[in-house]
């Protein structure tokens, strides 16, 4: 088998995974079964293609092997004369699946986002499902064990099962109490993709362009709710920094690095936009003041001419609005910028005891920074090595690598 043919079929499951299994899932009624039928269409991919060539359209090959497979499985389980479908079709009340909004991957992250389920689950679920993620790299977003994770996904897959859950985007007068668990979702879809959990690449684009484009759609459904507009500018703001985050070579480039220059205007000015509009509305949600920290950066025209005051204020409303360790991680980075790092770095101390942040690197790399900046030369390598520990993307490493190098210089001159 030819290495072409391998990395072939690898880029149309990062690209096609979600379409494939959506779109089977919309003739199966069964979320087991449509994905055991797109695995096995990679399978037979990675079989047929090295006598027949790559098709022009990877994914519709993949897409209608998937759904022949799921057609002779439902014949030979006599499926299609079932009464009671695992996932229902409510064709009698149709939802807002017209045009552009007519997707089987938002029907899918609809069913998956269902009320019946736990927030936890719904995400999981998605993730996995969606996005093709793997156990274990959805109980790395999670901060969770695999094992945890796994038994978690199986119970959401029974309970949409048992519930007979629709396979449809709700109707108008539900979406409000819908989109909230959807919005989490694409959140941390798009988070997931902007900094890869593991392998040789910082940003797995076809998560983050999955993310944006779901986050489009869902705007689209509601354009007069502001958290739709607010997650979309989100997004667009942070990922407007994309093409700067490596170097030439591939190293990672910190905020302070990056060449400003080379930042997608279009986006920015979009995001602007949409978050200006959405922190219009009251009360301000958490994707909107989340939108209006990436925007303060956005917008400064050096990384000296960050309003690292006006930053620490937008983290104390998220703060209000979404207690979290990992916002009080954030702000106490930006306090280290706006009053000095001993100030970040006492900040930090108090999380060191929280359960979620302990399988964190970003808090370890935090406090390794603040500490070299200190010029603490032992407490940050200790830091640098811990956060080494617990980061498996090479880019990720590589950085690490190098500063704990550097830290390690200046102990042995010291």
């Amino acid at each position: 088998m030819s290495d072409a043919v391998v990395a072939a079929v690898a880029q149309a499951h990062r690209r096609e995974w979600a379409q494939v299994l959506a779109a089977t899932a919309y003739l199966t009624r069964d979320l087991d079964l449509a994905e055991e039928c797109a695995q096995e269409a990679y399978a037979q991919a990675l079989r047929t293609w090295p006598q027949t060539g790559v098709p022009d359209r990877p994914g519709a090959w993949l897409t209608t092997t998937a759904r022949n497979r799921a057609v002779d499985a439902m014949r030979r389980d006599a499926l299609l004369r079932r009464t009671l479908p695992l996932l229902v079709s409510d064709d009698a009340a149709p939802g807002p699946e017209d045009g552009l909004l007519d997707d089987d991957r938002l029907r899918l992250v609809f069913t998956c986002c269902h009320p019946t389920l736990s927030r936890d689950a719904q995400v999981a679920l998605t993730l996995r499902l969606i996005c093709g993620l793997s156990t274990a790299e959805v109980a790395r977003a999670f901060l969770t064990q695999e094992a945890t994770m796994a038994a978690r996904i199986t119970r959401a897959k029974k309970k949409i099962a048992a519930a007979r859950i629709p396979y449809r985007v709700p109707t108008p007068d539900q979406l409000a109490e819908r989109v909230d668990a959807v919005l989490e979702v694409v959140h941390l879809i798009f988070t997931t993709g902007h900094t890869a959990p593991n392998g040789p690449d910082l940003v797995r684009r076809d998560l983050v362009d999955a993310a944006i484009n779901l986050a489009r759609m869902l705007h689209l459904l509601m354009p007069t709710d502001g958290s739709t507009g607010a997650l979309l500018a989100l997004l667009l703001l942070t990922d407007a920094r994309r093409d700067t985050r490596v170097d030439a070579a591939g190293r990672l480039q910190l905020l302070a690095e990056q060449d400003r220059s080379r930042w997608d205007t279009r986006q920015i000015s979009e995001g602007v936009a949409l978050v200006t509009d959405a922190l219009r509305r009251r009360p301000p949600t958490r994707y909107a003041v989340e939108a209006a920290i990436a925007a303060v950066h956005a917008e400064a025209p050096s990384w000296e001419d960050t309003d690292w005051s006006e930053i620490v204020g937008l983290y104390d409303v998220l703060l209000e609005l979404w207690p979290s360790p990992v916002v009080a991680l954030n702000r106490a980075v930006a306090v280290s910028y706006r009053d000095g790092p001993l100030a970040g770095l006492d900040l930090m101390e108090s999380l060191l005891a929280e359960p979620a942040l302990a399988p964190y690197s970003y808090l370890s790399a935090a406090r390794a920074d603040l500490l070299r900046r200190l010029a603490r030369w032992v407490e940050a390598a200790a830091a640098y090595a811990e956060a080494l520990a617990l980061t498996d993307n090479d880019i990720e490493r590589e950085f690490l690598v190098r500063r704990l190098d550097e830290v390690r210089s200046h102990l042995m001159r010291g």
